[in-house]
């Protein structure tokens, strides 16, 4: 089997789901993507597996070459935006799955509506199937015309056996002192709602002082807040997170703008009690509000900081309990569940 896949940044988490498809199948793997993005600096492992190639290297004649160099078997396409993309995709959607995918959520805005009046005619002759994240872009992925058997969701996967093996590890530990730090893992955007956070963290503790502290690592436009309780580490390669999770409590994510979050994945993969905002795509299936973590609405400040109180307030018992729920919901997506997902597109290709 050959598989391209037409992405745009090259995320740790994706190559180890490819890992793990070709741990279970086999295949001859082409990734084409962009440079690293200067604020997520990846330095990627399990690169051994398949071939990289940056996009930027080829003009869209050379792109198209390359790709018919590879005949491949099913193509992946990550979104719409890139014309040599949908180039290639057209040229390959009627003779093998060429898949879509989009992290976008249905929102009802006219931007939408508009581009789905037009999507709907046009998408087709780009694409047969697509792969989405999970149930909140499910009414998109219908309005753009997939039928219901050409709509595959779990696109992204964490790397849930890394995550969860610290869950285990570090799981006795918590249990006998459970870590009194909020961590916030992310870029410093506004659309992130850092500065919501921080300022709801500071005016809590301005409010009632308590041991809390707030871990945030990350990079961005935005400058870091100086605060005897909120530290800043920058950006961390995946690689150097155990100690951080060791001695990390409670994640919180509180985005204005989030079709989903795979950080919400990792930290409940690992055991976290969490913190989202209603606009965090991947708290619906990872964020049982009451149960593992709590639910606020975005960009209200007096609501983060109520949620915030609330899991301040409540006994190490009750936020380790949490916890264990958050693991049990993690298991919904695994790299080896998107790897089954991956085999049956490519097994629809007789259909096509």
């Amino acid at each position: 089997m050959k598989i391209v896949i037409l992405y745009e940044e090259l995320a740790e988490y994706l190559l180890v789901s490819v890992a793990a498809f070709q741990n279970k199948y086999r295949a001859e793997i082409h990734l084409f993507r962009k440079p690293v993005n200067k604020d997520a600096p990846f330095v990627f492992n399990n690169t051994d597996y398949f071939h990289i190639h940056n996009r930027n290297n080829y003009d869209t004649h050379e792109l198209i070459s390359a790709v018919s160099a590879i005949n491949p078997d099913m193509l992946f396409c990550g979104g719409w935006m890139y014309k040599p993309y949908l180039i290639i995709s057209k040229k390959y959607k009627s003779k093998i799955p060429v898949v879509l995918g989009f992290d976008n959520k249905w929102t009802r805005s006219l931007k939408q509506q508009i581009a789905t009046s037009f999507n709907k005619i046009t998408i087709h002759k780009y694409f047969s199937h697509c792969w989405i994240p999970g149930n909140p872009q499910v009414e998109f992925a219908r309005r753009l015309g997939f039928n219901d058997e050409n709509i595959f969701s779990g696109f992204y996967s964490c790397d849930y056996y890394k995550f969860n093996s610290l869950y285990f590890k570090y799981r006795e530990y918590k249990k006998k002192k459970f870590p009194h730090r909020l961590i916030f893992v992310g870029r410093y955007y506004e659309f992130k709602g850092i500065r919501d956070l921080w300022n709801s963290f500071i005016s809590i503790q301005k409010e009632n002082p308590n041991d809390w502290e707030l871990w945030c690592l990350g990079t961005g436009d935005i400058k870091p807040i100086a605060h005897p309780k909120i530290k800043h580490f920058g950006f961390v390669q995946p690689k150097e997170m155990e100690n951080i999770i060791r001695d990390c409590g409670v994640f919180v994510l509180p985005s204005t703008f989030e079709p989903w979050g795979v950080a919400v994945h990792e930290f409940a993969s690992a055991g976290f009690p969490l913190i989202c905002s209603d606009e965090v795509g991947a708290a619906e299936m990872f964020l049982k509000n009451n149960k593992n973590g709590f639910l606020f609405k975005a960009g209200n400040i007096h609501e983060l900081k109520n949620t915030m109180r609330k899991i301040i307030s409540m006994s190490d018992e009750q936020l380790f309990a949490m916890g264990e729920k958050s693991a049990e919901l993690a298991k919904q997506i695994t790299p080896d569940k998107w790897a089954d997902t991956l085999i049956s597109i490519l097994n629809t290709r007789d259909k096509n």
